[in-house]
């Protein structure tokens, strides 16, 4: 019996030289294929980051509820004037810090993945947009668990969710989309400077206290423009608009930051393909 050696050669610029179509193909080709792993390295990072906790899971909730109580504190003690909010302020800010950790959390830990894989990356050839998936992953789990404190306070309120609130999962859509096209360029970037990762952390926080999350859209001042022009700003209050209001109050900018929004994650999702080869070299 004849023994047959098959050879795989390295062409570190071989998805460059294909074709437009044929290139995506093979990208959705790729992620497909990939779904498996996904799950298998979601739950193996969840696994690793609760298993030893003494509060396991709860620990997804301390960071809103702090948050949240800081803000509620400063509101009534009248250091800051949030304004009036069509539902009791403590509901108010907590989906709105629920909907900003998916954003903060998915884009520290999308950054973090390629570098934090280690010899992972170098040793095994699998597709790497596997590791940020995944990482987005674990946003999209503590934004789970914080639903269930939401509900909590919504029945302790007696504050009744929009039916709107059905649609929740299709407009969570466009902020994942954001968080994954910036998470996909940013753990490349890490790969060649470690500062992002620091430099991810500072900015998540400070755009915390630019963008609605903890208060209503501005109607006046400086951040009317910020907020007008942020995709993000308009996918946070849309998507609270849909639990506790009827609809969307801003349907022309949330639309315009969905579509932002993919573009922004194909452009990626497109540069992180063509550079993927070349990920093992540089970490």
């Amino acid at each position: 019996m004849r023994d047959i050696n098959i050879k795989t050669i390295y062409e570190p610029d071989k998805f460059i030289k294909m074709g437009f179509s044929e290139s995506w193909k093979e990208m959705a080709i790729n992620l497909f294929r990939s779904r498996e792993l996904i799950w298998r390295l979601f739950l193996r990072d969840f696994n690793a980051r609760y298993r030893q906790s003494l509060l396991g899971v709860a620990w997804a909730l301390l960071n809103p509820i702090i948050t949240v109580g800081i803000f509620v504190f400063l509101n009534r003690s009248g250091i800051l004037n949030i304004g009036n909010t069509v539902v009791p302020y403590p509901v108010f800010a907590l989906i709105g810090m629920s909907l900003y950790g998916i954003f903060s959390t998915g884009l520290s830990a999308s950054s973090n993945s390629i570098v934090g894989a280690g010899s992972m990356v170098v040793k095994i050839n699998f597709p790497k947009i596997s590791l940020v998936i995944a990482a987005l992953g674990q946003a999209i789990a503590e934004f789970i668990v914080r639903l269930v404190l939401i509900a909590i306070l919504l029945v302790i309120y007696g504050v009744a969710p929009s039916w709107t609130s059905v649609l929740l999962p299709l407009v969570l859509l466009p902020l994942m989309l954001l968080t994954l096209g910036f998470g996909l360029i940013l753990s490349l970037m890490a790969g060649i400077f470690r500062d992002v990762i620091y430099i991810v952390s500072f900015f998540t926080t400070l755009l915390l206290f630019l963008v609605p999350a903890l208060y209503p859209p501005p109607q006046t001042g400086m951040l009317v423009a910020l907020n007008n022009w942020n995709p993000l700003s308009h996918l946070i209050v849309g998507c609270r608009d849909l639990l506790i209001s009827d609809g969307l109050s801003n349907p022309s900018g949330f639309l315009f930051a969905a579509i932002f929004s993919i573009v922004i994650f194909l452009i990626s999702w497109r540069i992180f393909f063509i550079s993927e080869s070349r990920i093992a070299e540089r970490v």
